[in-house]
């Protein structure tokens, strides 16, 4: 069975940084992208940052410049340092893991929460 787990969310003032952490464990076969999404109150889950198993990335406009996503491929963890926080980026920010076959694995959760 494969699990995702995120952990480094939390409450954090504008213009601060949290990290994120995302740890794969499971038998997983052909790992392809992993990222990060996010869902704020109302809104739809959207795409913040994902990274391919070769390294091309892929970011959100609104986060570009501020967040940085990386990734470990021999251990199946990636990370997300997100820097200059605004009020705006408060979400529950997900991790997830595609598969070169299609398969897709989401991990439940974690909250950041940007506010003085």
């Amino acid at each position: 069975q494969v699990q995702l787990v995120e952990s480094g969310g939390g409450l954090v003032q504008p213009g601060g940084s949290l990290r994120l952490s995302c740890a794969a464990s499971g038998s997983i076969f052909g790992v392809n992208v992993m990222g990060w999404y996010r869902q704020a109150p109302g809104k739809q889950r959207e795409l913040v940052a994902a990274m391919s198993r070769g390294g091309r990335t892929n970011y959100t406009d609104s986060v570009k410049g501020r967040f940085a996503i990386s990734r470990e491929n021999a251990k199946n963890t990636v990370s997300l340092q997100m820097n200059s926080l605004k009020p705006e980026d408060t979400a529950v920010y997900y991790c997830k893991l595609g598969t070169v076959s299609g398969m897709d694995y989401w991990g439940k959760g974690t909250l950041v929460t940007v506010s003085s």
